[in-house]
Protein backbone atom coordinates (compact mmCIF):
# COMPACT_ATOMS: atom_id res chain seq x y z
CA UNK A 1 0.00 0.00 0.00
CA UNK A 2 1.02 4.00 -0.46
CA UNK A 3 2.46 4.59 2.93
CA UNK A 4 2.84 9.22 2.18
CA UNK A 5 5.00 7.72 -0.72
CA UNK A 6 8.10 6.51 2.00
CA UNK A 7 6.88 3.70 3.87
CA UNK A 8 4.92 1.30 1.31
CA UNK A 9 8.26 -1.09 1.20
CA UNK A 10 9.10 -0.17 5.13
CA UNK A 11 11.71 1.76 3.83
CA UNK A 12 11.84 5.38 5.61
CA UNK A 13 14.97 7.99 6.15
CA UNK A 14 15.14 6.05 9.45
CA UNK A 15 14.73 3.32 11.14
CA UNK A 16 13.82 5.21 14.14
CA UNK A 17 16.65 4.35 16.41
CA UNK A 18 19.44 6.85 14.88
CA UNK A 19 20.26 9.84 16.75
CA UNK A 20 19.07 13.34 15.79
CA UNK A 21 21.39 14.56 13.07
CA UNK A 22 21.85 18.46 15.20
CA UNK A 23 21.90 16.76 19.02
CA UNK A 24 18.57 18.68 19.12
CA UNK A 25 15.33 16.48 19.54
CA UNK A 26 11.89 17.57 18.90
CA UNK A 27 8.84 16.82 21.00
CA UNK A 28 5.84 14.84 20.23
CA UNK A 29 2.39 15.83 21.50
CA UNK A 30 -0.43 13.11 21.39
CA UNK A 31 -3.30 15.09 20.77
CA UNK A 32 -7.03 14.32 21.17
CA UNK A 33 -9.49 15.73 18.90
CA UNK A 34 -12.50 15.31 20.54
CA UNK A 35 -15.28 13.84 18.31
CA UNK A 36 -14.67 16.18 15.69
CA UNK A 37 -16.59 19.51 15.71
CA UNK A 38 -13.62 22.19 15.89
CA UNK A 39 -15.54 24.21 18.51
CA UNK A 40 -15.18 21.10 20.85
CA UNK A 41 -10.91 20.83 20.32
CA UNK A 42 -9.46 22.32 23.64
CA UNK A 43 -7.47 25.37 23.50
CA UNK A 44 -4.38 23.39 23.96
CA UNK A 45 -5.28 20.75 21.03
CA UNK A 46 -6.07 24.06 19.07
CA UNK A 47 -2.72 25.87 19.67
CA UNK A 48 -0.14 22.95 19.32
CA UNK A 49 -2.24 22.23 15.73
CA UNK A 50 -0.89 26.02 15.08
CA UNK A 51 2.66 25.57 16.60
CA UNK A 52 3.41 22.07 14.94
CA UNK A 53 6.21 21.55 12.22
CA UNK A 54 4.21 18.35 11.66
CA UNK A 55 0.72 16.95 11.90
CA UNK A 56 0.50 13.33 11.24
CA UNK A 57 -3.69 12.49 11.38
CA UNK A 58 -6.08 9.57 10.63
CA UNK A 59 -9.62 10.02 9.67
CA UNK A 60 -11.58 10.27 12.80
CA UNK A 61 -11.05 14.13 13.83
CA UNK A 62 -12.88 14.93 10.51
CA UNK A 63 -12.95 17.05 7.89
CA UNK A 64 -13.45 20.39 9.44
CA UNK A 65 -10.38 20.07 12.22
CA UNK A 66 -8.24 18.05 9.37
CA UNK A 67 -9.16 21.40 7.26
CA UNK A 68 -7.59 23.62 9.34
CA UNK A 69 -4.03 22.13 9.30
CA UNK A 70 -1.65 23.73 6.06
CA UNK A 71 -1.61 20.86 3.30
CA UNK A 72 2.60 21.57 3.94
CA UNK A 73 2.51 20.04 7.71
CA UNK A 74 0.13 17.66 7.42
CA UNK A 75 0.67 13.95 6.99
CA UNK A 76 -2.42 11.17 6.75
CA UNK A 77 -1.97 8.25 8.28
CA UNK A 78 -4.78 6.74 8.06
CA UNK A 79 -7.34 4.97 6.20
CA UNK A 80 -6.58 5.22 2.45
CA UNK A 81 -9.57 4.43 -0.47
CA UNK A 82 -9.73 0.80 -1.02
CA UNK A 83 -9.77 -0.26 2.48
CA UNK A 84 -5.98 0.29 2.90
CA UNK A 85 -4.44 1.47 6.84
CA UNK A 86 -0.56 2.82 7.08
CA UNK A 87 0.59 0.21 9.23
CA UNK A 88 1.10 1.21 12.59
CA UNK A 89 5.08 0.53 12.30
CA UNK A 90 5.38 2.78 9.82
CA UNK A 91 3.15 5.31 12.17
CA UNK A 92 5.79 4.51 15.16
CA UNK A 93 9.02 5.00 13.05
CA UNK A 94 8.17 8.18 11.20
CA UNK A 95 6.99 9.81 14.61
CA UNK A 96 10.91 9.24 16.00
CA UNK A 97 12.60 10.07 12.28
CA UNK A 98 10.80 13.55 13.06
CA UNK A 99 11.46 14.33 16.27
CA UNK A 100 15.14 13.23 15.67
CA UNK A 101 15.39 15.82 12.77
CA UNK A 102 14.23 18.26 15.73
CA UNK A 103 10.75 19.18 14.74
CA UNK A 104 7.52 19.59 16.66
CA UNK A 105 5.23 16.96 16.14
CA UNK A 106 1.34 16.38 16.93
CA UNK A 107 0.17 13.34 16.64
CA UNK A 108 -3.77 14.07 16.15
CA UNK A 109 -6.31 11.36 17.11
CA UNK A 110 -9.89 11.49 17.12
CA UNK A 111 -11.66 11.13 20.85
CA UNK A 112 -9.03 10.75 23.03
CA UNK A 113 -5.47 9.90 22.44
CA UNK A 114 -5.53 6.83 24.63
CA UNK A 115 -9.23 5.63 24.33
CA UNK A 116 -8.63 2.73 21.69
CA UNK A 117 -6.87 4.97 19.84
CA UNK A 118 -3.02 3.00 20.33
CA UNK A 119 -1.97 6.25 21.66
CA UNK A 120 -0.59 3.94 24.45
CA UNK A 121 1.23 1.87 22.30
CA UNK A 122 2.55 5.03 20.51
CA UNK A 123 3.41 6.63 23.80
CA UNK A 124 5.46 3.42 25.18
CA UNK A 125 7.49 3.95 21.31
CA UNK A 126 7.93 6.83 21.90
CA UNK A 127 9.80 6.66 25.30
CA UNK A 128 11.73 3.25 24.26
CA UNK A 129 13.43 5.72 21.39
CA UNK A 130 14.17 8.74 24.07
CA UNK A 131 11.62 11.13 22.51
CA UNK A 132 10.06 13.52 24.65
CA UNK A 133 6.40 13.10 24.76
CA UNK A 134 3.01 14.76 25.88
CA UNK A 135 -0.06 13.17 26.25
CA UNK A 136 -3.47 15.97 25.28
CA UNK A 137 -6.23 14.74 26.61
CA UNK A 138 -9.16 15.47 24.01
CA UNK A 139 -13.14 14.91 24.68
CA UNK A 140 -13.73 10.90 24.23
CA UNK A 141 -16.73 9.95 21.98
CA UNK A 142 -17.48 7.14 23.75
CA UNK A 143 -19.41 10.08 26.09
CA UNK A 144 -19.58 12.81 23.72
CA UNK A 145 -21.47 10.90 21.08
CA UNK A 146 -24.10 9.35 23.00
CA UNK A 147 -24.13 12.98 24.45
CA UNK A 148 -25.27 14.73 21.70
CA UNK A 149 -27.85 12.40 20.32
CA UNK A 150 -29.66 13.21 23.72
CA UNK A 151 -28.00 10.13 25.39
CA UNK A 152 -26.65 10.21 28.77
CA UNK A 153 -24.38 7.39 29.63
CA UNK A 154 -25.61 7.22 33.42
CA UNK A 155 -28.37 8.18 34.69
CA UNK A 156 -29.35 7.24 38.43
CA UNK A 157 -33.20 5.78 37.53
CA UNK A 158 -31.56 3.91 34.71
CA UNK A 159 -27.62 3.12 34.68
CA UNK A 160 -25.16 3.26 37.55
CA UNK A 161 -22.17 2.01 35.85
CA UNK A 162 -20.72 1.72 32.11
CA UNK A 163 -18.54 -0.11 30.37
CA UNK A 164 -16.83 0.92 27.22
CA UNK A 165 -15.25 -1.77 24.73
CA UNK A 166 -14.26 -1.90 21.20
CA UNK A 167 -15.90 -3.53 18.76
CA UNK A 168 -12.96 -3.99 16.31
CA UNK A 169 -10.10 -6.07 18.74
CA UNK A 170 -6.74 -6.73 17.73
CA UNK A 171 -7.36 -9.21 14.55
CA UNK A 172 -4.10 -11.09 15.61
CA UNK A 173 -5.76 -12.32 19.04
CA UNK A 174 -6.43 -16.07 19.28
CA UNK A 175 -9.68 -15.05 21.16
CA UNK A 176 -11.81 -12.47 22.62
CA UNK A 177 -10.48 -10.25 25.69
CA UNK A 178 -14.15 -9.30 26.06
CA UNK A 179 -16.38 -11.29 28.31
CA UNK A 180 -19.46 -10.34 27.17
CA UNK A 181 -21.49 -12.33 29.37
CA UNK A 182 -19.82 -10.25 32.20
CA UNK A 183 -20.97 -7.16 30.79
CA UNK A 184 -24.58 -8.54 30.19
CA UNK A 185 -24.96 -8.79 33.98
CA UNK A 186 -23.45 -5.15 35.05
CA UNK A 187 -26.72 -4.12 34.07
CA UNK A 188 -25.35 -0.83 33.20
CA UNK A 189 -24.63 1.15 30.05
CA UNK A 190 -22.29 -0.80 27.29
CA UNK A 191 -20.63 1.86 24.76
CA UNK A 192 -18.97 0.28 21.68
CA UNK A 193 -16.74 1.95 19.75
CA UNK A 194 -15.45 0.66 16.32
CA UNK A 195 -18.38 -2.18 16.33
CA UNK A 196 -20.66 -1.38 13.26
CA UNK A 197 -19.40 -4.55 11.25
CA UNK A 198 -19.58 -6.99 14.31
CA UNK A 199 -22.73 -5.66 16.00
CA UNK A 200 -24.81 -8.94 14.52
CA UNK A 201 -21.93 -10.80 16.89
CA UNK A 202 -22.24 -9.02 19.99
CA UNK A 203 -25.39 -8.36 19.79
CA UNK A 204 -26.40 -12.15 19.27
CA UNK A 205 -23.83 -12.44 22.36
CA UNK A 206 -25.44 -10.26 24.60
CA UNK A 207 -28.99 -11.92 23.95
CA UNK A 208 -27.48 -15.37 24.97
CA UNK A 209 -26.13 -13.99 27.85
CA UNK A 210 -29.39 -13.18 29.14
CA UNK A 211 -29.40 -9.49 27.90
CA UNK A 212 -33.90 -8.88 27.25
CA UNK A 213 -34.00 -8.47 23.49
CA UNK A 214 -36.09 -5.56 23.88
CA UNK A 215 -33.48 -3.10 25.68
CA UNK A 216 -33.21 0.02 23.99
CA UNK A 217 -30.20 -0.01 21.75
CA UNK A 218 -28.81 3.23 19.72
CA UNK A 219 -26.45 3.72 16.65
CA UNK A 220 -24.27 7.11 16.42
CA UNK A 221 -22.94 7.68 13.09
CA UNK A 222 -19.99 10.60 12.71
CA UNK A 223 -21.28 11.97 16.15
CA UNK A 224 -20.89 16.18 16.10
CA UNK A 225 -19.99 16.00 12.46
CA UNK A 226 -22.33 18.19 10.26
CA UNK A 227 -23.50 14.58 8.29
CA UNK A 228 -23.98 12.98 12.20
CA UNK A 229 -26.95 10.58 11.49
CA UNK A 230 -28.36 8.42 14.56
CA UNK A 231 -30.40 5.37 14.41
CA UNK A 232 -32.55 4.04 17.58
CA UNK A 233 -33.70 0.12 17.93
CA UNK A 234 -33.79 -2.82 20.43
CA UNK A 235 -30.96 -5.49 20.75
CA UNK A 236 -33.50 -7.76 19.24
CA UNK A 237 -34.00 -5.30 15.93
CA UNK A 238 -30.93 -3.41 15.64
CA UNK A 239 -28.93 -5.29 12.89
CA UNK A 240 -32.40 -4.53 10.86
CA UNK A 241 -32.11 -0.93 11.66
CA UNK A 242 -28.63 -0.51 10.84
CA UNK A 243 -29.30 -2.58 7.68
CA UNK A 244 -32.46 -0.17 6.64
CA UNK A 245 -30.36 2.97 7.77
CA UNK A 246 -27.18 2.50 5.83
CA UNK A 247 -25.27 3.05 8.82
CA UNK A 248 -21.48 3.01 8.50
CA UNK A 249 -18.05 3.55 10.37
CA UNK A 250 -17.31 5.91 12.51
CA UNK A 251 -20.19 4.65 14.61
CA UNK A 252 -21.11 4.25 18.39
CA UNK A 253 -23.05 1.68 19.86
CA UNK A 254 -25.04 2.60 23.01
CA UNK A 255 -26.84 -0.28 24.92
CA UNK A 256 -28.98 -0.25 27.87
CA UNK A 257 -32.18 1.66 29.44
CA UNK A 258 -30.42 5.43 28.85
CA UNK A 259 -30.41 4.60 25.12
CA UNK A 260 -34.12 5.04 25.41
CA UNK A 261 -33.77 8.67 26.44
CA UNK A 262 -33.56 10.13 23.40
CA UNK A 263 -36.93 9.54 22.25
CA UNK A 264 -38.11 11.36 25.56
CA UNK A 265 -35.85 14.80 24.65
CA UNK A 266 -35.46 14.75 20.63
CA UNK A 267 -37.80 17.36 20.27
CA UNK A 268 -36.58 19.99 22.68
CA UNK A 269 -32.71 18.77 21.97
CA UNK A 270 -30.78 21.44 20.10
CA UNK A 271 -28.98 20.49 16.93
CA UNK A 272 -30.73 16.97 16.99
CA UNK A 273 -32.12 15.74 14.14
CA UNK A 274 -34.65 12.72 13.47
CA UNK A 275 -33.94 9.02 13.67
CA UNK A 276 -32.29 7.93 10.61
CA UNK A 277 -34.50 5.11 10.99
CA UNK A 278 -35.83 3.13 14.38
CA UNK A 279 -37.56 -0.20 15.16
CA UNK A 280 -38.96 -1.70 18.18
CA UNK A 281 -39.42 -5.93 18.75
CA UNK A 282 -42.71 -5.48 17.38
CA UNK A 283 -42.11 -3.48 13.92
CA UNK A 284 -39.18 -5.94 12.83
CA UNK A 285 -40.24 -9.66 12.72
CA UNK A 286 -37.81 -12.42 13.89
CA UNK A 287 -34.87 -12.51 15.70
CA UNK A 288 -30.99 -11.19 14.49
CA UNK A 289 -28.99 -14.15 16.06
CA UNK A 290 -25.93 -14.02 14.52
Amino acid sequence: MSDDGAAADGTAATDGAGEPADGETGTVHLVGSGPGDPELLTVKAKRLLEEADVVLHDKLPGPEIIGMIPEDKREDVGKRAGGEWTPQEYTNRRLVELAHEGKDVVRLKGGDPTVFGRGGEELVHLADNEVPVEIVPGITSAVAGPEVAGIPVTHRDHASSVSFVTGHEDPTKEESAIDWSALADTGGTIVVLMGVGKLPDYTAALRDAGLAGETPVALIERATWPDQRVATGTLETIVDVRDEAGIEPPAITVIGDVAATRERVIDFLVGGDEDTASATSDDVGGGNDA
